[in-house]
């Protein structure tokens, strides 16, 4: 995918959200760190563009997720980072969960337990910007931009302008 096909991807996503919520009145983004974070800013962004009364800065926050995670053992020590919440709080709003590429599931059920321990959402919802596929929970996204059938030696990498420089997503051979 290049920069036009992101744009778009996400464009559709947020119509899709206003459309399944009725509106964004009840809506908050959690962007999922690294790549899910700017993401959720551009969702809010274009999702402001489409409902004027979605305030784009105070309806997005960060997940941190790391101590949440369960394979903590198995790879090297992470640094913690920052979990920022509305300051409307998510009690009672429908959460969105935005990551860059969705996998086996396990970063999202790590996220769902995060989100129990900083409030209760009518509803959480998922936006990924891809899915690869090779599900290792009963977990599925609500929101796609695009799905990627991928092997599970090949790796998806996404580079987004703010952290790389470049809007694109590639598909490598691994190790």
């Amino acid at each position: 995918m290049g920069a036009a096909d992101i744009s778009r991807a996400l464009t559709r996503i947020a119509h899709e959200i206003v459309e399944r919520n009725d509106g964004a009145a009840d809506v908050v983004l959690m962007g999922i760190p690294t790549r899910g974070l700017p993401l959720a800013h551009r969702l809010a962004a274009r999702i402001a563009d489409i409902d004027p009364g979605f305030d784009a800065e105070t309806a997005c926050g960060a997940l941190d997720i790391t101590m949440y995670r369960d394979d903590l053992f198995k790879n090297p020590t992470r640094t913690i980072g920052t979990t920022s919440v509305p300051d409307a709080g998510i009690d009672d709003a429908v959460v969105v969960l935005v990551d860059d590429v969705f996998h086996t599931g396990r970063t999202i059920r790590a996220a769902l337990d995060a989100i129990r321990d900083i409030g209760r959402p009518r509803a959480v919802q998922l936006a990924a910007l891809v899915d690869r596929g090779h599900r290792e929970l009963p977990i599925r996204a609500d929101f796609v931009g695009k799905n990627i059938p991928t092997a599970r030696s090949e790796r998806v990498n996404v580079h987004l302008e703010e952290l790389d420089g470049e809007d694109a997503v590639l598909l490598t051979k691994g190790a």
